[in-house]
């Protein structure tokens, strides 16, 4: 067994701990521990806001538009849908728009390609590495990881760059792409840039992250520190929506707009090919689902609410990285258990290796926000940032020409 398949067992049965489904002496004492590691790892969380909040530790600013979607919790909001969103409606809006990923789990460049790029660019430090230049994609999924690398194949007029450093790959945007407008993905605790708006995801099924911080529950920092949010997405809402969140929500945050959404399927689509398919195909369709993301039983259930029987289903740790043996046996396991078609979702159609196969049909399942309410306030808040940074592009050509 690999080490990497050993790393992804141990996530799986950390998880199993921390929502109480492993029970027994061992995995009690477990949880004692990390719930001991988690009042540590709040104290240290506070501090760095503390030397922040009072300028001790100064955050980048780059003169321009900055917003930050992110959450309080690790995983499993449904955040890169929502990025897809605003990034979208900004640049029809007429904005020049970069979003900014650290690329959670991708590939680094092979040492001859970060020799080449020296080279080429004079620069001792390696530069961000551009997935889409909002023109054409330019890296894979293996290179790029597997979100921005789908949100680059969704928003083709939209630059993706991917840096651990979001400072640096922001400058780059600005001025090697010309971007006016940044979003950095997953950057709520992303302090090292500021003047930013923030945005924050909730999940409405596990809003709280299991009410403790890392180790112990699913939380990155305290709820009350929603506070910094300007505006509050509370994703994955049915249609009546959840007033005792939104009032728990107002109470930490009394100035923020707040959003319900859900996300709505759209369609099928072969994931080897380009034939798409109305999701009308799914009613009394048996089929096999597998999927590699942080909460499974949220796609699992949409299927069957969408009329399809699921007979079969196989999970994998959260941006597993498929092999094509996997990939063959799920669809050999799918067949023998009288499967009429696999299924997917798109994040994870991203990082399947091809496979030759035309006996059975693997689909994944294109999902996309619906606003529920606050519709109107949204857009009104994606005009303001548009006038926003217009305003501030325009004094900044005329302090240029009065220069």
């Amino acid at each position: 067994m690999t080490i990497k398949r050993r790393l992804e067992q141990l996530e799986t049965y950390l998880l199993a701990v921390l929502d109480g489904s492993r029970t027994g002496k061992w995995p009690s004492m477990l949880r004692v521990i990390l719930k001991g590691l988690s009042l540590l790892f709040s104290v240290l969380v506070q501090v760095r806001l503390w030397l922040y909040r009072h300028r001790l530790l100064r955050p980048s600013t780059l003169g321009c538009q900055v917003i930050s979607v992110g959450n309080l919790t690790v995983g499993g909001t449904g955040k890169t849908p929502v990025v897809e969103v605003f990034a979208r409606n900004l640049q029809q809006q007429g904005r020049k728009v970069a979003i900014l990923s650290r690329g959670y789990k991708s590939k680094e460049l092979p040492f001859w390609q970060k020799m080449i790029q020296r080279i080429t660019t004079g620069r001792i430090d390696t530069p961000p590495r551009v997935v889409s230049d909002g023109k054409r994609l330019l890296l894979d999924s293996w290179t790029a990881g597997d979100e921005p690398y789908m949100l680059a194949s969704n928003l083709p007029d939209v630059s993706v760059v991917v840096d651990k450093d979001r400072v640096k790959a922001g400058k780059y945007a600005i001025k090697e792409l010309g971007c006016d407008t940044l979003i950095l993905d997953d950057g709520f605790q992303y302090l090292k840039l500021g003047n930013r708006l923030d945005i924050a995801l909730v999940d409405r099924t596990n809003p709280f992250g299991g009410g403790h911080l890392l180790p112990r529950g699913l939380l990155r920092e305290p709820m009350r520190n929603i506070k910094r949010a300007g505006f509050i997405f509370i994703t994955k809402c049915n249609e009546g929506g959840d007033r005792e969140l939104r009032e728990r929500l107002r109470r930490y945050n009394p100035v923020a707009e707040i959003s319900e959404c859900r996300h709505s399927a759209k369609y099928l689509k072969d994931v080897f090919g380009d034939t798409i398919y109305e999701l009308e195909r799914l009613k009394g369709m048996k089929i096999a689902a597998i999927s590699a993301i942080a909460v499974p039983e949220t796609f699992e259930n949409a299927l069957r609410e969408l009329g399809a029987e699921v007979i079969y289903t196989r999970r994998f740790a959260d941006h597993h990285r498929f092999t094509q043996q996997e990939i063959i046996n799920t669809i050999n396991w799918s067949i023998k258990r009288g499967a009429e078609a696999v299924l997917t979702t798109e994040k994870d159609a991203v990082r399947f290796p091809f496979v030759d196969r035309r006996d059975i049909p693997v689909l994944y399942m294109r999902v996309e926000i619906e606003m529920l309410s606050g519709e109107e306030e949204f857009m009104d808040w994606i005009s303001r940032i548009c006038f926003k940074s217009a305003a501030e592009r325009q004094i900044a050509s005329q302090m240029k020409k009065g220069g």
